[in-house]
């Protein structure tokens, strides 16, 4: 009965829509989060939003629908999410537009806000975020006197904070019915109706004059001068260099001692369970297929996946919040214009470190067709979050020189050396796409350096561990287990004397041989496809098919095994390389086709590191036999 009832309302009375709108990186994404209790990804840079979210709140006992868009300057879009925000806004399906504004560039974000009260057929309501920012950072702006010089409601929160979020929920639903839109329609001043851009952002900068104070202890030059060093032709490279270092180091300093301990805590679990197992009668085969297959590839994945990769997102998230990425893409913009492609590509880039298939899409930010695709094509160049446990593993066990502090500090450099030469490689597969099939000139933009922000630790914490590093986890066992068991079945099931592994790793020989490794290398990273972090233990798998089958224990134990098999220095720098350059992850792959524009664009976007790695393994194999090695 009270289904009913509730359905009946709800036909009775429509649920209101409101609109999340604002410039970029003005915390609507933190707000919306606040309101609707979801987890929106959130960044301190520009483009983390590329696409409409939707949610829903409560206010009063009535439900609201709650929509984030993707930041937009003004209502003359200049890229795809701005489009799709404008089409939204004037698509006549909002009642309510709140404009979150950051207290801190009142001037830049009040052109939106005069716009949308000029041009949309909805309230206006302005939310003015990081006020307490704005503060620390010499400017205070007077709430009270933007809503009297607007003539519409201005409401103060502190998204981050949670602080005046009961605020905003209820103004907006106070806001969103028709005899206060008639009341807003009135209040608006003669002097906003019917204006020309122009003259719009002349308002804007008359009113922020008027409502905004600087204080004193303005630490806008504190920021200057830090920008100056950041993004320095001289400094910025080197110290970007220099962070990257830092955190390869800090991540295999600690993650090294915990991956040979999580083995060695795995290892024992595994003899407790095949005693256990053999105690109650089990099978051999069921053993061998839940143990040795199924339990023995997930616990891989965990000891290897999971140490580096909390440290990594842990430091890569600290890096975003703080401000430091879009100081990257501002360092790396002029070298992107050479290229004849776009600088935001520095930003996707960085998406891609954490997943290729968030980078591809994040190519949204790009507003021309032709560099939007340079950047999809290319971003599978940079080595994603599932690729860093492998490359640290075998930089670690095969390139690293010395012991303790120094054969951490080379590894960390190696890993160092090895993503500039990702970076080094993008820059010519994009130079190479703008003169072949994707021909024409680079196009300008303007790239907004966000205020440097100390992140919440709390929040830092969550996103890094749960949001990433577990997400990622979860996604490499779900694919880890039931592989763990197609191998294990593939491995004894046999022809003749032959198990169907062998067979397949034999005819794959040749070819590896040529590129420096082998039948089995090459077939783990073709079953590797669902997700490049199940490769180790796919390969170990397939090694060790045919022999015993006891724990690892450590790294070093996959050492003896891997060098057991012939493997050389040159088998682990080509096979770091074929690692750093092949085809996507399958994830990657539907990303491509889909923003792409297609299967052949999805191919190419395989095709097109797959070749670049094999010519750099078939290089260092070469030289190597010319050599002796």
């Amino acid at each position: 009965m009270n289904m009913m009832v509730e359905a009946k309302d709800r036909a009775q009375a429509r649920e209101r829509v409101i609109a999340l709108a604002g410039n970029p990186n003005v915390g609507k994404s933190t707000l919306f989060n606040a309101l609707t209790g979801l987890h929106q990804h959130t960044g301190n840079w520009t483009g983390k939003t590329v696409s409409c979210a939707t949610g829903h709140f409560r206010h009063a006992g009535r439900r609201y629908t709650l929509v984030d868009l993707p930041g937009t300057y003004s209502m003359t879009p200049h890229a795809a999410e701005e489009g799709q925000a404008r089409d939204f806004l004037c698509s006549g399906e909002v009642d309510t537009i709140g404009v979150v504004c950051d207290a801190g560039a009142l001037e830049r974000n009040l052109i939106l806000v005069l716009q949308l009260m000029q041009m949309s057929h909805c309230p206006v309501v302005v939310i003015l975020n990081f006020q307490r920012e704005a503060k620390r950072r010499g400017v205070d702006v007077n709430a009270g006197q933007l809503a009297s010089a607007l003539g519409v409601p201005v409401v103060e929160t502190e998204a981050r904070e949670g602080e005046g979020v009961e605020e905003v929920a209820s103004l907006l639903a106070a806001w969103s019915g028709k005899a206060l839109q008639d009341q807003q329609e009135r209040l608006l001043r003669p002097e906003q109706r019917e204006n020309t851009p122009e003259q719009l952002a002349a308002l804007a900068t008359t009113i922020a004059a008027k409502v905004s104070e600087e204080t004193q202890g303005n630490k806008r030059a504190r920021d200057a001068r830090w920008d100056r060093l950041l993004t320095g032709k001289w400094t910025g490279f080197a110290l970007m260099l220099a962070m990257l270092g830092l955190i390869f180091w800090l991540t295999m300093a600690g993650a090294n001692g915990l991956s040979d301990a999580m083995m060695t805590l795995f290892s024992r679990c595994e003899a407790w369970l095949a005693s256990a197992l053999t105690g109650v009668g089990a099978p051999p085969w069921l053993t061998g297929a839940l143990l040795f297959g199924v339990f023995r590839t997930s616990t891989w994945v965990i000891s290897v996946m999971l140490p580096p990769m909390i440290i990594f997102f842990l430091l890569f998230t600290f890096l975003e919040d703080v401000g430091y990425l879009p100081r990257v893409a501002f360092c790396l913009d002029r070298t992107f214009c050479r290229c004849h492609a776009c600088g935001k590509q520095a930003l996707t880039m960085c998406m891609g470190l954490g997943c290729n298939a968030v980078g591809v899409t994040g190519c949204r930010i790009i507003d021309s067709p032709r560099e939007r695709r340079i950047a999809i094509l290319t971003n599978s160049l940079m080595p994603c979050n599932g690729r860093f446990p492998t490359l640290i593993a075998l930089i670690g066990l095969f390139l690293a020189t010395g012991s303790g502090m120094v054969r951490t500090l080379t590894s960390a450099f190696s890993l160092t050396l090895a993503l500039v030469l990702c970076v080094a490689i993008t820059f010519g597969a994009s130079r190479l796409l703008s003169a072949t099939l994707l021909r024409g000139e680079a196009s300008s933009f303007v790239l907004e350096l966000p205020p440097y922000r100390m992140p919440r630790v709390g929040e830092l914490i969550v996103r890094s561990v749960w949001n990433r590093t577990l997400f990622v986890l979860g996604r490499a066992l779900a694919v880890a287990a039931p592989a763990g068991l197609a191998l294990w079945l593939l491995a004894n099931i046999h022809l003749g004397e032959v198990s169907l592994l062998a067979l397949i790793a034999t005819a794959l020989d040749p070819i590896g041989r040529v590129l420096g490794m082998d039948g089995v290398i090459l077939l783990a990273f073709v079953l590797s496809l669902p997700a490049n972090e199940i490769f180790i233990p796919i390969m170990i798998m397939i090694y060790r098919a045919g022999g015993t089958l006891e724990p690892l224990g450590s790294l070093m134990g996959v050492k003896d095994i891997l060098v057991s098999q012939g493997w050389t220095v040159t088998t682990a720098i080509c096979v770091l390389l074929f690692m750093l350059f092949h085809w996507p992850c399958a994830t990657t792959i539907q990303a491509l086709r889909r923003e792409g524009g297609g299967l052949r664009w999805a191919l190419i976007g395989c095709l097109l590191p797959t070749l670049i790695g094999a010519i750099l393994c078939l290089a260092v194999a070469t030289v190597s036999h010319l050599v002796g090695g």
